[in-house]
């Protein structure tokens, strides 16, 4: 057992700057006392360096772009690659690898060595590159550099030793695939066609050996010549020259006939006897016209010729539909006998494969399925049934049917949620799936011995949730919840106020709660709503308690545009009252009409709902003097304490769910009181009213859409920093904070004052400010309107709270459309804590984090008994405490005396809709609920851990000392963190906005930086 002074070494241990006041603290007798030192607490020390190696498992999710398809017959591996130079390689459920080309150029062509465990890709930066397969991490065993010729298609028959290569300038090369070199055999394009012939006949489009003779090549070029070479004699046994460029070319197996698709629409059939011209020509989708032309039609990209033994052939092709019909969606086409089905599909297809019994090219094929590759989906058609179903994806490759818009991970679920859960997502699957088992099934996969439960929850941008199983590895949807079925749907013609809010997708999720112990759910919507589920295994006829929520500020606490003015910080009387003040009189204007209305409509109606997830409660804000609502950025539930919080860019509100009321509404600033650090200057209310509603509420498809270049941008400008330090200062101006919403930096950032003048006047930071640029910020994001700007008494400031000042007034204001900024809650948790430092024993408590940096932690008494917390009311009393950090707060944790995490409380999940039985009364089951839990550690107290931007500390409770502050990252910020267990130990683990992961431990030597 080491002391936690070596944990925490370089902790400031005397009178460390805490704006809740000095360091003492109360003992667990109530007496005042000195805090306990870092010598004092003893905490083990189990982490090493060695413990901390991030790597890749596994990518979920269809492969992004996809350019080439392969499928090995024997093995029953399929291959995907990738525009980005990605290969996926999918077996049997389970079986998921990802492998990735250095030089990220795009897979052109895939070949599988059969049934040999390699794989041959052809890249566009014209490399032919030799994988292995047969082991744990597929790699690169030889690679082949073309530097005169471009690649255009490669053919590797058979358990042949021989891959044939053709290239843009219509010449073929012979690769020898063992060494995986040239072999010096070439087929040049002036001896594959005849000398009289004065035109280039283009690339090589196609290759193939002869089913009835492997020593002869068959050429196609993309103008219609078709050679037929004799690889022994090095001669041309035949030529055709069709006036249709040709895409592709399929054998029958007998190796006496093949087909060709061409550009027009068309499909040729030639036989070996006499290939002067076509046998048989056929538009299969060309109508005859009145004149006898066959219409028009576009290209077939790609043709499939295959064998039965018990039906008739198989033509199989993509495209080639008339040009008569615009918009048409992409089709595949069967022709079986007279029988021609049209499968249409939802995106254009970018390659297919028919799945055949045999790899050898001289046997009936008897096809069973085609494997078919979309822009932005796979399936695989049964053939061997008559109406043609789709098998059932095992892979999770509809992630993003609907665009994800927030993601949640939850490991160590109770062992019986995900059985729950498939049960009930079963019963609402699709049907008419083809019954047959999936027919990649290749590759071995066992379930390792460290396996644990895991879920992730994705949120769409069609309000769907998912829930996923990603235990071992594997990922498999469980069940999906519709959040719109919650609201009315807006009547045709009627322009609700949500459609000028969001112009498309008004029921966007933006955050998840979950607790899986209960089951209780809650997500935030982009139309600044709240939906609470409870878990049910039986249906129910039910009504939706909706509740409306005034969140506004009805004193605008921004800085005033005249820097002259000086008003000193106040504390309204009202301040602390839980009721949400009544609207302000507005004048008869068409904003008015919507104040005190929600964004959506609930339904009012009693409604049936199907066992799962189902709605008990709406929480809405409210339009207030003619603007909108502002999007919510901060959630937290607990279901011990029946109590969800919610926070915006103007104050906090929480609700008591089990009695379906509002407890406590208040804007940032009525938080504090008289224990408010800064000195806030006020003003007038607010001008250009609508330019503010538009930027506050801007269409989701900005919201998901820029996501990826705010992230990039974000990179590119923390990772470029000049030397100089005046660029230096400037860069760190523009650093954006984090709004906490899906976990991106999607928060502005921070512009001059409006007078372009220093905050504090005469202050140090006065040059230093004075060379922030006018420039736009690279980051613009609406929904978090984060800070509010301000100034701290000149006379009060210590070189370091006057640092800090500068720190977080430079990194987390943010600025909007009229320069008017605001205090953000950024987060919140419920916890068992101290909300006073008098306090002896812990109690329900709300730690809210801001933008600005700044914790509250505010006390509750709420009933223990069932039948008082069902009819007593709730007490929520702000006390003032208030902690501070440099940048947006971003996470809280907390841990014992003895370094564990302490978790919080929750309920037992009880099914409200199942039958009653007298012998055994639902009651609630609390677990770790004061007083009961918290008398053994009563005298104790814990460690606060608070993680913001830039910034971690750690607080000890309840004297509220900081024994440990650590300066995260100043190049960079933090984009999400979260404190996690490690070795029987926890960490720190952070996401900067460079791309770094960090974990840090408690003690200083062990940090870690991995990218």
């Amino acid at each position: 057992m080491k002391k936690f002074r070596k944990v925490l070494d370089g902790l400031t241990t005397s009178s460390p700057v805490n704006p809740g006041g000095s360091p003492s603290c109360g003992s667990a007798a109530g007496t005042p006392s000195t805090a306990p030192t870092p010598r004092e607490l003893e905490i083990q020390e189990t982490l090493m360096s060695e413990h901390f190696q991030i790597c890749k498992t596994v990518r979920h999710g269809f492969p992004y772009q996809p350019t080439a398809l392969a499928f090995d017959p024997v093995q029953k591996i399929l291959a995907i690659g990738t525009r980005s130079g990605g290969v996926r390689l999918l077996g049997r459920p389970g079986v998921d690898c990802h492998c990735q080309h250095e030089s990220g150029a795009a897979v052109l062509q895939l070949q599988f060595l059969i049934n040999e465990g390699a794989l041959v890709t052809a890249c566009a930066d014209d490399t032919l590159h030799l994988w292995n397969l047969r082991q744990r991490r597929p790699a690169i065993l030889h690679s082949l550099k073309f530097n005169r010729e471009r690649i255009t298609f490669c053919h590797l028959p058979f358990q042949s030793k021989w891959l044939y290569v053709g290239t843009e300038r219509g010449n073929t090369h012979i690769v020898n695939i063992e060494s995986f070199i040239l072999s010096g055999y070439v087929i040049m394009w002036n001896k594959a066609i005849e000398l009289s012939t004065k035109t280039h006949p283009g690339p090589v489009v196609h290759l193939s050996d002869s089913p009835k003779d492997e020593g002869k090549l068959l050429i196609g070029f993309e103008s219609g010549t078709i050679v037929m070479w004799d690889l022994r004699a090095k001669r041309a046994d035949f030529r055709i020259y069709y006036d249709e460029a040709i895409h592709s070319v399929s054998w029958h197996h007998e190796g006496r006939q093949f087909m060709c698709s061409h550009s027009d629409g068309s499909l040729s059939m030639w036989n070996l006897r006499n290939t002067a011209k076509p046998f048989q020509v056929t538009f299969p989708h060309g109508k005859t016209q009145r004149d006898g032309r066959k219409e028009s039609c576009k290209p077939i990209l790609k043709v499939e010729y295959k064998t039965s033994r018990n039906s008739e052939a198989f033509v199989i092709f993509s495209g080639g539909l008339s040009y008569d019909k615009a918009g048409r969606r992409p089709t595949l086409t069967i022709m079986h006998g007279k029988a021609i089905i049209v499968l249409e599909m939802d995106y254009p297809i970018v390659d297919f494969l028919v799945l055949c019994e045999t790899p050898y090219l001289n046997e009936v094929q008897e096809p069973y399925a085609v494997a078919v590759l979309l822009e932005k989906d796979f399936l695989v058609v049964d053939l061997t049934q008559s109406n043609f179903p789709i098998f059932e994806n095992p892979y999770p490759m509809d992630i993003h049917e609907s665009p994800v818009t927030c993601t949640a991970y939850f490991a160590d679920c109770p062992p019986d949620i995900i059985p729950v859960l498939y049960s009930i997502g079963a019963k609402h699957k699709k049907t008419g799936y083809s019954h047959k088992e999936w027919p990649l099934s290749g590759g071995t996969w066992t379930v390792g011995s460290q396996t644990y439960p895991e879920i992730i929850i994705t949120g769409h941008a069609d309000g769907s949730i998912k829930f996923w199983d990603a235990t071992a590895i594997t990922l498999q949807m469980l069940y999906k919840l519709k959040t719109s079925k919650v609201f009315e749907k807006p009547k045709s013609g009627d322009v609700g106020r949500s459609a000028e809010l969001v112009e498309e997708d008004p029921y966007a999720i933006q955050m998840i709660s979950w607790c899986p112990q209960s089951r209780i759910f809650c997500v935030v919507g982009i139309s600044a709503h709240v939906i609470l589920y409870r878990f049910s295994k039986h249906d129910a006829n039910t009504t939706i308690t909706s509740l409306v929520v005034r969140l506004q500020c009805e004193m605008e606490d921004v800085i005033s545009p005249s820097d002259t003015e000086n008003t000193p910080c106040f504390s309204d009387p009202s301040g602390l009252s839980p009721q949400p003040q009544p609207p302000s009189p507005r004048s008869n204007t068409p904003d008015s009409v919507r104040d005190s209305n929600p964004c959506l409509k609930v339904k009012d109606r009693m409604i049936r709902m199907p066992p799962g997830y189902q709605a008990e409660l709406v929480v809405q804000l409210l339009w207030v003097d003619g603007e909108p609502p502002q999007q919510i950025t901060s959630l937290d539930l607990n279901s011990a304490y029946g109590l969800l919080a919610l926070g915006n860019c103007n104050g906090l509100a929480v609700v008591d769910y089990l009695q379906k009321t509002v407890l406590l509404c208040m804007s940032t600033l009525e938080l504090y009181g008289s224990a408010d650090p800064f000195q806030r200057l006020t003003r007038s209310p607010r001008k250009n009213r609508q330019s503010t509603s538009d930027f506050c509420m801007r269409g989701l498809s900005n919201f998901y859409s820029d996501s990826k270049k705010r992230i990039r941008t974000s990179y590119q400008s923390l990772t470029e920093l000049s030397d100089n330090q005046v660029s230096l200062d400037l860069e760190r101006s523009k650093s954006p904070t984090s709004d906490h919403v899906n976990g991106h930096c999607t928060s502005p950032t921070s512009q001059p004052c409006p007078t372009g003048r220093a905050r504090v006047p005469g202050g140090p930071e006065g040059p230093r400010l004075a060379r922030r640029g006018p420039g736009r910020p690279p980051f613009r994001k609406a929904q978090s309107a984060a800070c509010m700007e301000v100034s701290l008494p000149v006379s009060s400031l210590t070189e370091e709270s006057r640092e800090n000042s500068f720190s977080r007034s430079r990194s987390s204001s943010v600025s909007s459309i009229d320069r008017e900024t605001k205090e953000a809650v950024t987060t919140l948790q419920f916890a068992e804590s101290y909300g006073r430092k008098s306090d002896t024993l812990p109690t329900p408590c709300l730690w809210v984090g801001t933008s600005l940096g700044l914790v509250l932690i505010i006390p509750m008494s709420i009933p223990t008994d069932e039948q008082e917390r069902q009819e007593d009311p709730v007490t929520v009393a702000p006390t003032g405490t208030v902690l501070m950090l440099k940048a947006s707060v971003l996470r809280f944790a907390f841990l014992d005396c003895g370094g564990a995490l302490i978790n919080s409380p929750y309920e037992v999940w009880r099914d409200q809709h199942a039958p009653d039985d007298p012998d055994r009364p639902r009651k609630r089951k609390l677990v770790n609920f004061s007083p009961s839990s918290s008398q053994e550690a009563s005298g104790d107290g814990h460690l606060a851990v608070v993680c913001s931007e830039r910034q971690a500390k750690v607080f000890f409770m309840p004297s509220q000392a900081c024994l440990y502050v650590h300066n995260i990252t100043e190049s960079s910020f933090v984009l999400r963190a979260d404190v996690v267990s490690v070795c029987n130990s926890v960490c720190l683990a952070c996401f900067c906005a460079n791309g770094h992961i960090m974990t840090l431990s408690f003690h200083p030597s062990y940090d870690h930086v991995n990218q």
